[in-house]
């Protein structure tokens, strides 16, 4: 548009990003989405997609130059060749560590969308209400009322696979036909329903891969490589499905390598006017108008933005007034579990390469059950049959394709935890003005650990792990702690959290940052607590709520 003025703004293109601009554009709205890294194209650029591991140099593994390269990512899975462009590079995006934390990112279009986990569930209505009964941070300004029809939404357009189990404390959905369980996932459940005489269950987990043909989109092919791009669109991204729909409207602009610095703000009018960026590519700054802005680059880069903002106002930044900008940090806290053998099914094998695992509900405090410890955790895993027979270092030829194609004795199976940690306002990120990127802006800094509550949760994790496996006939059941640090549940939360008081919140219960009306915060930042389920769903709902009440009120004259 004429003299880089639009209706709205929105900062980054991951899953929040995404539905943003698709909400937006979809309703009228002139849009221009910005993204600080590359464009990746769907389908074209997907490089590895259909590679098999023998054409990688490495077999899909790690090298010793990228262990020096990627400090960061070499702390867990995420560093391999198969997605390494997929991933920020360390030394051009730092970051300090006041308290040890693992910070996975990825920029470029589509952000973590292409390479998130999928897992798809609805926080239920205990988890809004639990920090205003229990007394812990403040009291979330909606309910799961207010966002029932909302995941709806997202479900049908996103399309998530799962089945319909009537749980309180993992609300059923609008769901596509749901991925099977394996033979030996369907024995442990049944086996594990029936002992606990129905107060615990396992079924499928939920995932966001269509198992029908949707809105241009082939279903799953079983490949499980969805992290390198799926070139059938069969799981949810931005480069699959808001992307497309929203330019298919006609009003979407995409302008990647555009590092928002600031948002730009009118202190008379008490709104922003716009944004400032950095490209990525010349150096040189640019400004865009618009009468709103979506800020959607994943939860720490918006609270970035945001404390980088209308310092000249508030020297903490824009949305900073309460004193609650920045801190309340939470990830889900996980890498705990146990496993065993399972016996009795040497005759049967499993096929494809199905892209989700199975999901037990969290049933720690709720209901009767008291613990030690506030809210509660969940499992996610799987049962699988290996290879049997040891490889000798010198077969080759037939002897080694026979001993590669006879299976293991017994099938293994595991499960892992993920727990809720708990808003503490001590957890804070903040600007590190003392250290600078690539493009000479300032750094976050992270002081986050978990505490007494985590902890004690954690050893719940592991013992009723094993305490169910141990019931449904598993056998040789080890129990595992393989060690946690924040950020490696790549599910960095809160910073920018809603609230019903601009005195203790950042956001209002539509998103809007209580500072500037007209400016909206919808990605991880905004939650106010973490559930112990997978959030990504979550930030679905939201933003289309928040996108549908801003095209309203701009249409009223309110914004």
């Amino acid at each position: 548009m004429a003299d880089n003025m639009y209706d709205a703004i929105v900062i980054g293109s991951g899953i929040s990003g995404g539905w943003a601009a698709k909400e937006l554009t979809e309703r009228g709205l002139k849009v221009i989405m910005l993204e600080r890294g590359r464009n990746i194209e769907h389908i074209k650029d997907y490089v590895n997609a259909t590679k098999d591991s023998w054409e990688f140099p490495h077999r899909g593994g790690r090298t010793q130059q990228m262990i020096e390269d990627y400090p960061v990512l070499k702390r867990d899975y995420p560093l391999n060749e198969t997605v390494l462009d997929m991933w920020v590079k360390d030394n051009e995006c730092p970051y300090t560590e006041t308290k040890p934390f693992s910070w996975f990112r990825g920029y470029h279009v589509g952000g973590r969308s292409l390479t998130w986990g999928r897992q798809s569930y609805r926080l239920n209505k205990w988890d809004f209400e639990a920090n205003l009964k229990e007394g812990i941070g403040i009291d979330w300004p909606i309910r799961y009322e207010d966002l029932a029809p909302w995941y709806s939404h997202a479900e049908k357009f996103a399309g998530i696979q799962g089945s319909k189990e009537g749980l309180d404390v993992l609300p059923d959905g609008d769901f596509m036909p749901a991925m099977e369980m394996n033979i030996v996932e369907k024995d442990v459940a049944k086996k594990i329903k029936d002992h606990f005489k129905g107060s615990r269950h396992m079924f499928i987990g939920r995932s966001a891969n269509i198992t029908q043909p949707h809105n241009e989109r082939t279903n799953c092919q079983y490949r499980n490589r969805c992290w390198r791009g799926c070139p059938f669109g069969g799981y949810f991204s931005t480069q699959s499905a808001t992307l497309p729909a929203a330019m298919k409207t006609g009003n979407l602009t995409l302008r990647p390598f555009s590092i928002v610095s600031k948002i730009l703000y009118d202190k008379d009018t008490k709104k922003a006017t716009g944004v400032e960026i950095v490209d990525a590519m010349d150096n040189k700054t640019y400004e865009f108008k618009s009468k709103i802005v979506f800020v959607c680059a994943s939860a720490f880069n918006s609270t970035w933005v945001l404390m980088n903002s209308a310092t000249d106002i508030w020297p903490d930044g824009l949305g900073s007034s309460s004193g609650e900008l920045g801190h309340n940090v939470m990830d889900h806290h996980f890498r705990c579990g146990a496993g065993g053998n399972v016996e009795g099914f040497s005759d049967k094998y499993v096929y494809g390469r199905r892209p989700t695992g199975i999901y037990i509900p969290r049933f720690r405090n709720i209901y009767n059950d008291k613990r030690d410890y506030l809210r509660g955790f969940g499992y996610q895993g799987g049962a699988g049959r290996g290879r049997g027979v040891e490889v000798a270092e010198m077969t080759i030829g037939a002897d080694l394709k026979n001993a590669l194609s006879i299976p293991a004795d017994n099938w293994s199976i595991g499960i892992t935890a993920f727990g809720e940690m708990l808003p503490y306002h001590e957890n804070k990120i903040s600007l590190n003005k003392n250290v600078k990127d690539k493009w000479g802006l300032p750094v976050l800094d992270m002081d986050v650990e978990i505490k007494e509550n985590e902890k004690k949760m954690r050893v719940d994790m592991m013992n009723d792990a094993k305490e169910m496996l141990e019931a449904a006939g598993v056998k040789d059941v080890n129990t595992y702690d393989g060690g946690y640090e924040v950020g490696m549940g790549i599910h960095e939360m809160g910073t920018a959290r809603m609230g019903r008081d601009p005195k203790s919140s950042v956001l209002n219960g539509n998103n809007q940052v209580w500072d500037a009306l007209n400016v909206f915060v919808t990605d991880g930042a905004c939650m106010t607590s973490a559930s112990c389920v997978n959030p990504s769903l979550t930030y679905m709902a939201l933003t289309a709520r928040a996108a549908a009440f801003a095209a309203e009120e701009l249409k009223k004259g309110n914004l």
